[in-house]
């Protein structure tokens, strides 16, 4: 069991929850009843991935695991380490396992994301055997950074960014042990818009603030004399105390309603603010995805190239090339039926089940697959007139075509209709 750290112990370490009573923050999986808490409660440690924004807890609760179920615990940065990590957890597990008092092994993984396909391969046998228990921390979407075979070996727990009231329960908790001073209202308001759901962020400016504090002899702590310790990063943060999220809110739904100025005025508040370009970077990739799609194409290829120059120039030359982006998505056609379509198909497939490949539609490499009639009757489109086999059915044997995509009247997506009906006509001839 962990034990209390000393007073010369950095705040985040002095806060740390000790036990997963402590938590604050994350009920939606830790309350009663919840997918996280049962799994503690269960006593069966289980892989999984905790994807969540910096800041949230990820370390804390996979600490919380080792110690709840009596766990070796193993740290390992994908950042900072490699193949070798692994190769000296894999042996302190066996260690573990095969010594006088048999002791399970918990391995955690953060920013797993960092690590390359053959590094999250190393760690699939071993898993696999149960020799230890994987944990794996992301501030990335864990569909694209984390191989398919290792995701699906593991739970993924989705964590939200702390509110302003699980933020405040962490200023209580230091104002409890003494670790900061007294705190007025508009510095308190100003601190907590500042950390944007980040718990790590808040933990270390209040530290910042209780040095400088002791140092001037201050037994309160007012927001003029935040502003004059913290300077510009923290005016950067006023005005009302907007969130980060309400602002990349506003950039996109200006984007989405075609208002190029108003895109870009957000877009430049959030570089005022502080923000990682590369993240609007990634978000400007996701509206040309979901608000543009096919009515205008060109647009993901814009977005990824901005991206790129970014990553090319860095900051501050880079950013033009982002508001140039901003701009060209705010007066491009939208269209989300694409986006529609594939959130249909999913559900669809999630509740539908799997149903067989229809045997035309398989491939046959083999002698023993042909003669399984793998591929047999299957129309090869491009010897049909104008190249699309008119009738022909792509979709599981009983299975009634559905129409997912219906593009819209705007931009590129006015031809593509166009050509969807003249094809949808041909079919209906053709049966």
């Amino acid at each position: 069991m962990a034990t209390a750290p000393n007073a010369h112990a950095p705040l985040a370490e002095r806060l740390r929850p000790r036990t997963l009573g402590e938590v604050i923050g994350q009920q939606h999986l830790l309350g009663e009843g919840m997918a996280l808490r049962l799994a503690f409660e269960s006593g069966q440690p289980h892989s999984c991935i905790l994807w969540g924004p910096p800041g949230v807890g990820k370390t804390t609760i996979a600490r919380l695991m080792a110690d709840s179920f009596d766990a070796q615990f193993i740290t390992i940065s994908a950042v900072l380490g490699g193949v070798k990590d692994i190769r000296e957890a894999v042996e302190q597990a066996q260690a573990a396992r095969d010594g006088l008092h048999p002791q399970r092994t918990i391995v955690f993984v953060d920013e797993v994301h960092r690590f390359n396909k053959s590094q999250q391969d190393a760690f699939l046998p071993h898993v696999e055997s149960g020799l230890f228990t994987f944990i794996g921390a992301t501030t990335e979407n864990p569909s694209f950074e984390v191989n398919s075979a290792l995701l699906s070996r593991a739970a993924v727990y989705v964590l939200q960014p702390l509110t302003e009231d699980d933020l405040r329960a962490i200023v209580a908790k230091a104002r409890a042990i003494d670790a900061v001073p007294a705190i007025e209202d508009a510095a308190l308001d100003r601190l907590i818009a500042y950390a944007d759901g980040d718990a790590r962020r808040l933990l270390n400016t209040l530290e910042t603030l209780a040095v400088a504090a002791r140092r001037e002899q201050l037994d309160r702590v007012t927001d003029a004399w935040l502003l004059r310790v913290l300077g510009e990063r923290m005016r950067r943060y006023d005005k009302g105390g907007e969130q980060f999220y309400d602002t990349i809110s506003a950039l996109h739904k200006s984007v989405r309603g075609s208002d190029p100025d108003a895109a870009l005025y957000w877009f430049v508040r959030m570089l005022d603010g502080g923000v990682d370009p590369r993240y609007v970077a990634r978000r400007l990739i996701r509206m040309a995805a979901e608000d543009i799609g096919l009515a205008d194409p060109r647009a993901l290829r814009l977005a990824l190239d901005a991206a790129e120059v970014y990553e090319r120039l860095g900051s501050p030359e880079g950013e033009l090339a982002l508001g140039e982006c901003v701009v060209y998505l705010a007066v491009a056609p939208k269209s989300n039926a694409v986006y529609k379509a594939f959130n249909q198909v999913r559900a669809f497939v999630k509740r539908d089940g799997t149903r067989p490949v229809p045997l035309h539609l398989r491939n046959a490499p083999t002698q023993l697959m042909k003669s399984l009639d793998y591929g047999k009757d299957y129309r090869y489109a491009h010897d049909e007139a104008g190249g699309f086999a008119a009738g022909e059915n792509y979709f599981p044997e009983g299975m009634a075509p559905p129409v997912f995509y219906e593009p819209v009247d705007r931009g590129l997506e006015i031809r593509i209709g166009e050509k969807l009906r003249e094809l949808r006509r041909l079919n209906h001839q053709a049966d």
